[in-house]
């Protein structure tokens, strides 16, 4: 039986002692190691101090120490320590300076592992705490976020010496929103790791627009999760049916053959999970997504309905903050699984009345629309609603123009949307006019607003 247990037992004095010299003797191997070395994880006072004086020789001259300088170090920046310290530390150097280093391939190994443990169990103390105030999503994160040390071996973009790469094309493996307009000037649609938000009031049509989405992922042969905390799943799963055959939602039931049969032809893949409402954070679903993918299933896309509803990872004092968090930690999601993500979020009363919603109409957390890197919002009056008729505008596109609105037809008996041809649009084929809104001066009034609030 493999045993899982933690062993903090083998990096005692004798491994500690031999790291820090190894940090001191090879300056290949500092360079490595200090990325994610926590001066912390030495234990010994005596260690701790001669490895704080190469790391701060290190930052501050941009280069290694050499023997000669070690012994000036020692002579002049420990003034302020402890005499026995002191007295401790330059015995260390005495010993090292005269004594061979036999275990380097041992330490070199084991480093890594070494700086783990050591930030694991610094992450347990902290949970000590956290377990009093059960904030369970809290300890969650801490202890992610200690296994992940020094996953990341990325040491970043070389701008001179990796030249050739800014000439290459990136790959965003673009997932089509179905709609060719918007397929148009987004290069193809949402790609991997970017995060895509629907803006519209409740019963505007937000979780249409999102199995809309999903819709034509699936039919493009795409693994879709859609997680939903608003609706059951059932109900999600009785849409996407809609959506896929055509097949009006108050009388589906009665074409449950025909369905079956349609579906059965689709390429691609649906996963629902339902989760009550602001009952999960994004951990249960960092979790769930990990889960599908060692099971072998592969998101192509993914679905969050809507992000407003979830909790946020760790409790702010103001409601906003803890908005801005959730769509910080979806856009993380989408960064490490490398998908797209799609979700929605509410407007402020405003949205109601609004002809046309813009940023300004976005609920409580106005760094939803930073993070973001594509929004469209979904308008439509009384009027709209009994003529199956609305708005799309572009609020946001990383990716080409913004500032563009769509009239769409929009019908919810059978979960269909689509954009209406323009005498713009069928002048050019693709794109109407730019909106007559100011929008670019709209969003730099929104910064500056969003500026103001962060600052009170």
């Amino acid at each position: 039986m493999h045993d899982n247990r933690v062993d903090f037992s083998r990096y005692g004095k004798a491994f500690q002692e031999g790291l820090v010299q190894l940090i001191f003797e090879d300056r290949p191997f500092a360079d490595q190691i200090t990325e994610v070395l926590d001066i912390q994880f030495i234990e010994l006072e005596y260690l701790r101090l001669f490895a704080t004086l190469i790391v701060d020789y290190r930052e501050k001259y941009e280069t290694h120490p050499s023997v000669d300088i070690m012994l000036v170090l020692l002579r002049t920046e420990m003034d302020n320590e402890d005499e026995v310290v002191q007295s401790q530390t330059r015995e260390y150097f005495a010993k090292i300076h005269t004594k061979e280093l036999t275990d380097i391939k041992y330490i070199k190994e084991t480093a890594l592992d070494f700086c783990r443990k050591q930030n694991l169990k610094e992450a347990m103390m902290e949970s000590v705490g956290l377990l009093q105030k059960c904030s369970f999503d809290e300890i969650s994160t801490v202890i992610n976020n200690a296994l992940k040390l020094g996953s990341d071996n990325n040491f970043g973009y070389d701008y001179l010496k990796d030249f050739e790469a800014r000439f290459v094309p990136k790959y965003r493996k673009p997932v089509t929103t179905g709609w060719p307009e918007i397929d148009t000037i987004t290069g193809g649609g949402l790609g991997k790791s970017e995060l895509g938000v629907v803006i519209a009031p409740t019963g505007a049509g937000k979780s249409m627009a999102l199995v809309h989405l999903g819709t034509q992922a699936i039919k493009e042969g795409k693994t879709v999760v859609h997680y939903t905390l608003e609706l059951q799943d059932t109900v999600v799963a009785s849409r996407y049916d809609s959506c896929l055959t055509g097949y009006p939602l108050s009388d589906i039931i009665n074409f449950k053959e025909e369905i079956y049969e349609a579906i059965g032809d689709v390429d691609g893949s649906l996963i629902v999970k339902e989760y009550p409402t602001k009952s999960a954070t994004t951990n249960p679903v960092r979790s769930h997504l990990s889960r599908l993918i060692k099971r072998g299933i592969k998101p192509g896309l993914v679905i969050v309905d809507y992000a407003d509803l979830l909790k946020p990872v760790i409790v702010r004092k103001e409601k906003r903050n803890e908005l801005e968090s959730i769509y910080e930690d979806l856009r993380g999601l989408s960064t490490e699984f490398k998908c797209p993500i799609w979700t929605a979020s509410q407007t402020n009363r405003s949205g109601l009345s609004a002809e046309v919603i813009t940023m300004e109409q976005i609920s409580e957390a106005f760094n939803k629309c930073f993070v973001a890197d594509f929004i469209f919002s979904i308008s439509r009056t009384i009027e709209d609603k009994q003529n199956n008729q609305g708005k799309m505008f572009i609020a946001k596109n990383r990716n080409g123009p913004d500032g563009i609105i769509y009239p769409i037809f929009m019908d919810t008996s059978n979960v269909k949307i689509r954009i209406l041809p323009t005498a713009t649009t069928a002048a050019v084929g693709s794109m109407p006019t730019q909106a007559p809104l100011g929008v670019k001066q709209q969003q730099t009034l929104l910064r500056q607003k969003y500026t103001k609030l962060r600052r009170k």
